[in-house]
Formats: C-alpha cells, sequence, structure tokens
C-alpha cells in the first residue's frame, strides 16, 4: 500500500479495526483527562504548600532568631486517627465500586458508591470536629505558625474532597435516573481513583504533621 494510500485511509473502514469505530473505544473521555490534569495541578498545590511548611519550620523566630524556636507542633488526638481510618476506609469502599463497575456488577457497585461517598461526609465531619478540639485547647489559627499551617493544609485538603463528594452525589444522582450504564462506570471508576490520591496526600501531610 502507497503512503497516499495510507493515509487517506479511515480506520474504521480497516478490517479487525471495528473496534476502532466510536471515539471512546480509542480515546480517553474528557472526564478522565480533566481528573488527571486536575491530579497535575492539585500535586503542584499540595507539594508547594509542603516546601512552605518545611521552610517555615526551620526559620528563625523573630524575638531571639533561634531556627523554629516559634514553631510549637500541636498534639494529636485519637480523632485525627480516628479521621484517618474513615478516610481510608472510604478509599477501599470505592476500591470495591471500582471493581464491581469493571466486572458490571451493578447490584455491588451502587451500594459501595454510597458507601464511600458517606464515609467521605463523616471524614469531613470528623475534621470540623478536630478543629474544634484544638480551638477549645487553644490552638488557635493566630498562636503559633505551625496550628496556622495545620488548618491551611486540612482546609485545603478538606476543600479538595468535598468537589468529590460533589461529583459522587452527581453519580449517585445518575444511578437514580437511568443514565447510561457506561458512563456511570467510567464515572464511579473516576471517582474512585480520586478517591485514592486525596487519601495518599492525607496520608502524608498527617505524617508531615506529627513528624514535625
Amino acid at each position: 500500500m502507497s503512503l497516499i494510500a495510507r493515509l487517506a485511509e479511515k480506520s474504521w473502514e480497516t478490517p479487525g479495526a471495528e473496534h476502532l469505530r466510536e471515539p471512546d473505544s480509542y480515546r480517553p473521555a474528557a472526564a478522565t483527562v480533566g481528573v488527571y490534569l486536575y491530579f497535575g495541578v492539585a500535586t503542584v498545590i499540595f507539594t508547594l504548600l509542603t516546601a512552605a511548611y518545611l521552610m517555615r519550620m526551620g526559620f528563625p523566630s523573630a524575638a531571639d532568631h533561634r531556627i523554629g524556636d516559634d514553631w510549637r507542633p500541636m498534639p494529636e488526638p485519637p480523632l485525627l486517627w480516628i479521621n484517618t481510618a474513615i478516610l481510608i476506609l472510604s478509599s477501599l469502599a470505592w476500591e470495591t465500586a471500582r471493581r464491581a463497575a469493571w466486572r458490571e456488577e451493578a447490584g455491588r457497585m451502587r451500594p459501595m458508591a454510597m458507601v464511600g461517598g458517606f464515609l467521605g461526609l463523616l471524614f469531613l465531619a470528623g475534621q470540623l470536629l478536630l478543629w474544634r478540639y484544638y480551638q477549645a485547647a487553644g490552638y488557635y489559627l493566630s498562636a503559633n505558625p505551625a496550628n496556622a499551617f495545620f488548618y491551611l493544609l486540612t482546609a485545603v485538603h478538606g476543600l479538595h474532597l468535598a468537589g468529590g463528594i460533589g461529583a459522587c452525589a452527581r453519580t449517585m444522582g445518575q444511578m437514580a435516573i437511568g443514565t447510561d450504564v457506561g458512563r456511570v462506570r467510567r464515572n464511579v471508576r473516576l471517582c474512585a481513583v480520586y478517591w485514592h490520591y486525596l487519601m495518599l496526600v492525607w496520608l502524608m501531610l498527617a505524617g508531615l504533621l506529627v513528624m514535625t
């Protein structure tokens, strides 16, 4: 076959290429591309915040110029680890829903997606309780640089998780109105990947807050 003929060839008319007739069969959906682009942006944001955290922790205090003298890490109440366990369970529920979607097990996919979303909401509620605990104990935003970074990091992470819960609610709505099954399964898979990403980010942030 000549070069010109090959360039003019239509893939969907080539024997053996019937699976390429629909665009979704050979290129990712826009939603998938958007989620992975988001991961790139979010990774940059959390990396910059982490770098700022580590740099500020080593700055000398304005009072006596001793390194880290004004940096006092916050305590680690049990609620911090309870919230961490809840988020891990939420991620596991989404992974179960993702596998059910891959196996086309709609009867298992929907309840596990609901469990994953509910545990995500529970995590956010737990984070608000954690904030209230610290404030009641006198760890206010302006009291110490470590406090300010804790509230900033957890707030940014919480906002990203709230966005995931919004996507979860939309997916649940699609299930309720009988949206195309393939689209629903794709969205469940994207929600699972999103949750896994935020779980890893939270584990990193929790480790950073604890070890410093």
